[in-house]
């Protein structure tokens, strides 16, 4: 007889064990990835911030994703998102400084903002220029008008050459109310915050009950979590916990790459059996 021919690897993985893996990672990805977006529909809410009042930590325009929350949850440092029919008629973005019981005092030594005596380090905030620094240009060059040391002269900068920081150029001291919130913008030189409303019942504090959401990341133009500050980290109750946007987005990518593998490795042996030749086996 001239021989026969075996055809070595026949089976090209369809209807095998890999075939079976390949639909299980499949389903497994779907379910990951449309619980993940799921998921953070239920828990996030997006917001486009209107103003400048919270630069440098979001920007105009920006598109953020904030955790709906209930007020009870808020804690010092939090970027919040609420209502409040005082202040206007549209959902509001700032800072949360202050909680039921504080004292929240500007200024402390150095020109920085205290929480029950206790100064905070804000490396958040876009700092605003003292009393007196109006005559410095964009550039921070002091204007040509009036003479050293006259009336309108700019203040002298610190022997670095910066100007002293301050936290705020409107003093104040308020004991926030059980229950209220002191809310302050990042850019403090613009904001109008808890500050314009010191002479209203409450001195600019909010019920926590008008809290929404809280800011989680920024989603657009650049993707960040927006991190809680540290600063806060000492006080009574410390800060929040951060919310579970990371595991969301984990599940959403993790899901994409099993549906991906599992859809591709059928395609994938196919190819790879049809490019293994077939090899005589002689039969004696």
């Amino acid at each position: 007889m001239g021989g026969t021919q075996v055809i070595r690897g026949e089976k090209d993985g369809r209807g095998g064990l890999g075939n079976v893996l390949s639909g299980v990672a499949v389903a497994i990805g779907f379910v990951l990835f449309l619980g993940g977006f799921i998921w953070g529909a239920v828990v996030y809410q997006p917001y486009t911030v209107p103003t400048d009042s919270m630069m440098p930590t979001v920007n105009p325009g920006d598109r953020v994703l904030a955790q709906r929350i209930d007020g009870a949850e808020v804690r010092r440092g939090d970027v919040v998102i609420f209502n409040d029919s005082v202040w206007s008629d549209s959902p509001m973005l700032k800072r949360v400084v202050g909680i039921g019981g504080d004292t929240v005092k500007c200024c402390g030594q150095g020109g920085r903002l205290t929480v029950n005596g206790k100064e905070l380090d804000e490396p958040y905030i876009d700092q605003p220029k003292p009393e007196g620094a109006g005559a410095f240009g964009e550039s921070g060059t002091p204007s040509t008008g009036g003479a050293s040391g006259g009336a309108g002269a700019p203040s002298a900068p610190d022997t670095a050459g910066a100007l002293p920081v301050v936290a705020s150029n409107t003093p104040f001291e308020v004991t926030v109310p059980e229950g209220k919130l002191f809310l302050l913008g990042d850019q403090r030189s613009v904001s109008i915050d808890s500050r314009a409303h010191l002479q209203e019942a409450g001195q600019g504090t909010v019920p926590r009950s008008e809290v929404s959401a809280r800011v989680d990341a920024l989603a657009w133009p650049r993707l960040r979590m927006v991190e809680r500050p540290k600063t806060y980290e000492r006080l009574p109750g410390g800060t929040s916990m951060a919310g579970p946007l990371r595991f969301q987005a984990a599940a959403v990518l993790g899901g994409a790459l099993l549906v991906a593998i599992g859809a591709a490795y059928g395609p994938l042996v196919r190819v790879l059996g049809r490019g293994r030749r077939r090899e005589p086996v002689g039969v004696g």
